[in-house]
């Protein structure tokens, strides 16, 4: 079964991206970061997930994304799903993070359950064709609306999402063009999906 073994950003300054991955998530090993300035504008078609156990987690995560310099786009609230909010990190890629639990349990802790990775795509139910032919495994569908596939041993799981509602979730408007600054490593690669979104080789190493 074919699954994400690495996800890499394009960011513009590598050792700034870093420490704000480290202080605001405690993310060093799971996101790989590469010097890019392919141009980009508006939406980059996708955003990434951290699943918590609870919502004073969901808060304290949050709070020191703010604090480590990311720009608030959807304050954390209750919703049907949980609770969540979502922040643009300072090399522009947008995070969500949620929860699904009603009450808290205890203090909040710095344990993430799961990375997910959503892309925003046009035909969800194309998309969902083409990576079933490369080997993913669905684990969770939803018409033509959500598709989740199979994680596997993978620290990132992959979603597909309609992209104009992907944006509305993440509070930001659906419009954007040129890169999405954003490389998938995985045994199914190297190909570019119906989005443009590029795969490539897992055995490629992360940039230093």
């Amino acid at each position: 079964m074919a699954s994400i073994e690495s996800v890499t950003l394009g960011v513009a300054d590598p050792t700034a991206a870093n420490r704000f991955y480290t202080a605001a998530f405690g993310l060093d090993t799971q996101i790989r970061l590469r010097a890019s300035k392919a141009p980009t504008t508006g939406f980059r078609g996708f955003t990434l997930s951290l699943t918590v156990s609870q919502s004073a987690t969901v808060d304290s995560l949050i709070d020191t994304a703010l604090d480590a310099g990311a720009t608030p786009l959807k304050p954390a609230a209750k919703s049907l799903w949980g609770y969540g909010g979502v922040v643009q990190a300072p090399d522009g890629t947008i995070w969500k993070v949620a929860t699904s639990a009603k009450k808290d349990t205890g203090p909040a802790t710095r344990q993430i359950e799961e990375i997910v990775l959503l892309l925003g795509v046009a035909d969800v139910a194309a998309s969902k064709r083409f990576y079933v032919g490369q080997g993913l495994a669905v684990a969770k569908s939803f018409g033509r609306m959500y598709i989740e596939f199979a994680a596997g041993p993978s620290p990132v799981k992959l979603a597909l999402y309609r992209r104009r509602a992907l944006a509305k979730d993440a509070g930001v408007s659906p419009d954007g063009s040129g890169s999405h600054r954003l490389a998938i490593g995985g045994a199914a690669g190297p190909f570019t999906d119906p989005d443009g979104f590029a795969w490539e080789a897992a055995s490629l190493t992360p940039a230093p």
